[in-house]
């Protein structure tokens, strides 16, 4: 029987089609240090955010022989070491159109909280404050939103933006993409100094460090937007955090940080920045779209 690890939990339903299938599903999580030991005895490893895959892991799964593939729940897997595992005879995957649209939903939503307090504001008014004065936002309409990377998620990000009036600015690596003619395609230099609110849509490389630090923050427009619903580390939170108090930039949206859980309260708690806990990814739907296509790609490698 194949057996199929969830370090950080499936959606029952592909759960159930799975062992209706005539897997074993089993969701447990482990720790790095026991991780590795304990994946002798599974053919799959299915995972969210919170595991992280790294060459240790690998390397005793791969000498025990069973493990086969690695799923990852979600868009990214850079808490997978993706090509090492490959070398090892080890296939990784992921679930690229699961959480699109509800990742992109996010983005719309922390840019619309930012410009208009509504994060702050709840908490004001529940203690009893009524500072109608101090929150004076900005319209989003009419301004220039400039997405670093264009994939799945920055896509549909530039089509609801549009939709509400914004000017759409895009870079990636790949270049134009065809059949959106509407937005324009510039490089990374005119997105930082001429966009109102630059928003993050690319992986994050450890080795590459922070794409967004000190340079990049002084070079942009004074009073722009940095917003974050892509992977921590891609923003140097230090440098946001100075960015943030000197004024130059007006607001962040954070949905992810160079440490998850992050403690980093001084960037959590400014009046200026709009903050989740990583939930990108979770709402019912996406959860639904990545469960099943975690069961066809299992279906479809065995």
């Amino acid at each position: 029987m194949i057996r199929i690890l969830a370090t950080d939990g499936i959606e029952q339903a592909a759960a159930e089609a799975l062992r209706a299938k005539g897997f074993e599903v089993v969701e447990q999580f482990y720790p790095a240090e026991e991780l590795g030991k304990q994946l002798k005895d599974f053919d799959v490893l299915v995972v969210r955010s919170a595991t992280k895959v790294r060459q240790p892991i690998i390397d005793e799964a791969a000498e025990a022989g069973r493990l086969k593939l690695v799923i990852r729940g979600g868009v990214g897997i850079d808490n997978i070491d993706a090509k090492y595992a490959e070398e090892k005879g080890i296939a990784v995957r992921n679930t690229p159109n699961a959480s699109s649209i509800s990742v992109a939903e996010l983005t719309l939503g922390h840019i619309l909280a930012v410009t208009r307090f509504v994060a702050l504001a709840n908490v004001t008014m529940r203690d009893g404050k009524w500072e109608k004065k101090k929150y004076e936002g900005v319209e989003i309409f009419g301004k220039t939103i400039g997405l670093v990377g264009f994939g799945r998620i920055a896509k549909e990000v530039a089509k609801r933006a549009h939709a509400l009036g914004m000017k759409v600015k895009y870079t990636d690596i790949c270049g134009k993409a065809e059949g959106f003619d509407e937005f324009e395609f510039c490089d990374l230099n005119e997105i930082i100094t001429t966009s109102d609110f630059v928003s993050m849509h690319i992986p994050f490389s450890k080795a590459d460090g922070a794409l967004i630090g000190e340079k990049e923050l002084n070079a942009m427009k004074d009073g722009a937007f940095v917003i974050n619903c892509s992977r921590g580390g891609i923003v140097d939170e230090a440098a946001l955090l100075a960015a943030l108090n000197s004024g130059k930039i007006a607001g962040a949206a954070l949905d992810v940080f160079e440490d998850e859980p992050t403690a980093n309260e001084a960037l959590v708690n400014h009046p200026r920045v709009s903050v989740t806990p990583h939930i990108g990814a979770s709402t019912v739907e996406a959860q639904k779209r990545i469960g099943e296509e975690i069961v066809e790609t299992i279906e479809k490698f065995f």
